[in-house]
């Protein structure tokens, strides 16, 4: 007995010490997956972006095209013509002279009764007559030439919306451009990226680096795809405004810009002020209604004039009695306390709409002047970043690059490195979009059309 029941003892203890075995290797298999994953954290990669959210390769659309068909087709645009067209029909309606009026009378003696006496009374009769108001002299022309003045001031409005659209237009296509160029630059860093990452991960296998490397890089990775994310959306927003005023179905094929390169400036800041006076659609639409106004003076003072009425009659009472025939001629005075107070609104608005061009033209020629600002100073960074900047950049990070793989250069320099040639090419970008977005602007106040 108890032979036996010292075999059961030592058998259970055996069994105890394999299932101890047991947990203490799969405790170390499950612990050193989770190390290994934790040292080699999933890498980022471009192609991780949904499929959805990449381009499809189409021609490219040039601005010329586009301006073309915002001319054609853009409602904004549309919209105005037909304003300018409905107004061209005001001046006939106001300067004619007012609608005749035409009577028919039946004047009966004895009852009220139609007809009722016609024969038996020298008084009855029936009788037409017509009569026409005559406003004084000069009143229709000035009419006339008041609502001509507006119809020119809503037919300048069609340039200010034209302009308006046409500039949004070119603001949008160029932010597209950016937006599609600065999207290559971060897919080709993003390679580069790649290519450091794995030296750092090749050093790190080999014992010379450390685990901080390759996770920076694989972060530094990730910040790059949360970039190009939100480029799509933003070339989404572009998409939208572009297709709004070409007047393209939002779901059509995107539209695929020419590559952005930068115009200079062939003008002085002089040449470009001495322009807006005259080619700037605010300021020529201001200076219609300075001119409509004063016109409108005019008309104010020729309102205390009176005006005059004519009418005739003629009335049959019957063959047997004599016939009436009657003309009427009347004038009305009008009342001086309405008529002055009209004229001195109308006078009022005068200065007000001077006032209103005058502050028009500063503010026009104060965005010139910050724009060809913008321009100069842009095309100077421009040749900086083009001649200097990414040239030395790109330079130091192939030098950097093989110098980190021969293990003589820490990987803190090789990653500044790398941040100064995305920085750089994604700075030039920006200046870029700066310098034409300041064009557009140009254009737009002064009317003048840079290459």
């Amino acid at each position: 007995m108890f032979s036996i029941a010292r075999k059961n003892t030592v058998a259970r203890l055996c069994c105890a010490a394999l299932i101890r075995s047991l947990c203490v290797i799969f405790l170390s298999v499950v612990l050193g997956g989770i190390a290994f994953a934790q040292e080699q954290p999933e890498k980022p990669s471009a192609k991780s972006i949904p499929t959805e959210m990449q381009h499809e390769a189409w021609a490219p659309t040039s601005l010329a095209a586009l301006i073309e068909e915002a001319g054609k087709n853009d409602p904004a645009i549309l919209a105005a013509k037909k304003a300018a067209e409905a107004a061209t029909h005001v001046a006939p309606q106001v300067s004619s002279l007012p609608d005749p009026l035409f009577t028919v009378t039946q004047f009966s003696v004895g009852s009220p009764r139609p007809f009722a006496g016609y024969t038996n009374s020298d008084f009855a009769y029936i009788g037409v007559g017509a009569s026409q108001q005559l406003p004084y002299p000069g009143k229709l022309k000035l009419r006339g030439e008041v609502a001509n003045r507006e119809a020119d001031a809503v037919k300048v409005h069609v340039g200010v919306v034209s302009f308006d659209e046409i500039e949004k237009l070119k603001t949008a296509y160029f932010h597209l451009a950016y937006l599609q160029q600065t999207l290559g630059i971060l897919q080709r860093d993003d390679t580069l990226l790649q290519q450091i990452e794995e030296q750092a991960r090749n050093r790190y296998s080999a014992g010379f680096g450390n685990q901080q490397d390759v996770l920076k890089a694989q972060l530094e990775r990730t910040k790059i795809l949360r970039e190009i994310s939100m480029h799509h959306q933003l070339v989404g927003e572009d998409e939208a405004e572009l297709k709004r005023i070409v007047r393209r179905q939002q779901d059509s094929p995107d539209i695929i810009t020419e590559s952005l390169s930068a115009t200079f400036l062939p003008y002085t800041a002089s040449e470009l002020l001495a322009q807006v006076r005259e080619q700037d659609p605010n300021i020529r639409e201001q200076s219609a209604m300075v001119q409509r106004n004063q016109t409108s003076v005019e008309l104010a003072r020729k309102e205390f004039r009176p005006d005059f009425g004519v009418s005739y009659t003629y009335e049959n009472t019957d063959r047997k009695f004599p016939d009436y025939y009657m003309l009427t001629l009347s004038v009305n005075f009008p009342r001086r306390k309405p008529r002055q107070a009209a004229l001195a609104e109308a006078q009022i608005n005068v200065e007000r709409a001077q006032q209103d061009l005058d502050a028009q033209l500063q503010d026009a020629l104060a965005q010139v002047q910050r724009q060809y600002v913008v321009m100069k100073t842009s095309e100077e960074q421009l040749l900086i970043y083009r001649d200097g900047l990414i040239p030395q950049a790109k330079a130091t990070i192939q030098a950097g690059l093989a110098a980190y793989q021969s293990n003589r250069e820490d990987f803190e320099t090789l990653f500044s490195s790398f941040l100064d040639v995305l920085n750089l090419d994604l700075q030039y970008q920006q200046t870029l979009l700066d310098h034409e977005t300041a064009s557009v602007h140009i254009e737009r106040l002064t009317g003048v059309t840079l290459p």
